[in-house]
């Protein structure tokens, strides 16, 4: 005589599948007061794992080296500057995609959502600061890092690419303070406008387009990024360092007028600008008008 089993309650298939609600439609972005939230729980729990969080911003600025050198390759020999400009933002875009998927760190991207979680009362100043901190050290650690080892590496990052790559550097570095500082606040506000977008989206398409627009814009619209500069000016020092054949430049390590050191201050205060003053006080402005009245 057959026994009937029966199955536990979680195996069982439902009756019928529920309804998709309209809140639960991949395609409709979120609110503005959810997606604030979203950005700022990202950088409460980077303020809370500081370990964790180095980490992760050492990969981080490994990744904008990955666009760096990309963009370089691909942009020597172009003439004509547009078509160059085009091509340099094409390769770095995915840059900033693989760290928001990845889940690592970008400093100029906890600027913003830092302070969305100041603004919300969720951090204080000082973890503040020291998420900026450690965030900018960091990134610039992890791009040194990466560019040392293209550099050392030569081959390939020699003859015609090490001429671009001191064109571009002399480029990034000469810039008078007050058109390096505006460029910068360009390029944050191009750049987290899309980070907060990507949170925004609810579609995995959405958020990896969202994602590449912001490296995309900020290269081809010839800004500042405090991280991305490191690259672009460490990269032809380190090569003139190994390789007595490489081009040898006025751009320096120090605070010079082409110095990396002058160009990191002016493009950290600028980006700072760009993505605090012009993304993270709008956004977190909005949310709070559209709360319901109590």
């Amino acid at each position: 005589m057959s026994q009937i089993v029966s199955l536990p309650e979680d195996f069982r298939a439902p009756a019928q599948a529920p309804s998709l609600r309209p809140t639960d439609d991949p395609f409709e972005l979120l609110s503005v007061g959810a997606m604030v939230r979203r950005v700022a729980d990202m950088a409460v729990d980077k303020a809370s794992h500081p370990w964790a969080f180095l980490v992760r911003s050492l990969v981080g600025g490994a990744m904008v080296a990955f666009g760096v050198l990309l963009s370089l390759v691909v942009s020597t020999g172009v003439k004509t500057p547009g078509v160059a400009s085009l091509l340099m933002g094409l390769a770095f875009g995915m840059s900033f995609a693989l760290i928001l998927v990845s889940g690592m760190s970008l400093i100029t991207a906890d600027m913003s959502a830092g302070l969305l979680a100041v603004l919300q009362r969720r951090m204080s100043v000082v973890a503040y600061g020291r998420l900026i901190l450690i965030g900018l050290a960091g990134n610039t650690i992890g791009v040194l890092v990466f560019a040392t080892i293209c550099a050392a590496a030569g081959g390939p990052y020699l003859g015609g690419f090490a001429e671009r790559a001191a064109a571009v550097g002399v480029q990034k570095a000469g810039q008078p303070f007050g058109t390096a500082l505006l460029l910068a606040v360009l390029c944050t506000w191009f750049l987290q406008t899309s980070m907060c977008l990507f949170f925004k989206a609810r579609s995995d398409v959405a958020r990896m387009g969202f994602a590449f627009y912001g490296p995309f814009a900020f290269v081809i619209g010839g800004t500042q990024h405090v991280i991305a500069n490191v690259g672009f000016i460490g990269l032809p020092l380190l090569l003139s360092a190994f390789h007595g054949t490489a081009p040898h430049t006025v751009i320096g390590w120090g605070f010079g007028s082409h110095g990396l050191a002058t160009n990191l201050c002016v493009t950290t205060l600028g980006n700072l600008i760009g993505g605090t003053v012009f993304v993270a006080v709008p956004f977190q402005l909005v949310a709070w008008l559209q709360q319901p009245a109590r």
